[in-house]
């Protein structure tokens, strides 16, 4: 099962990870802000990733970290 985890503190919540995803299982977050005022990314269902790193590979701030 892959992990994938993001810096939020650093997200500037443009969502070129979420049009990335092919499974749609990342989002912008509704109700956190970080400390830079953006509503950072987050994975709404780790179970269904595949590891695949479309969305590490798309992030312009190194801000995803995807384990296999």
């Amino acid at each position: 099962m892959a992990k994938v985890t993001f810096k939020t503190d650093i997200c500037k919540g443009c969502a070129l990870c979420v049009d990335a995803c092919p499974k749609n299982i990342i989002e912008l977050s509704k109700t956190e802000l970080n400390v830079k005022g953006h509503h950072p990314a987050v994975c709404i269902d780790m179970d269904a990733c595949i590891g695949c790193a479309a969305c590490a590979t798309m992030c312009p701030d190194c801000v995803i970290t995807v384990e296999r």
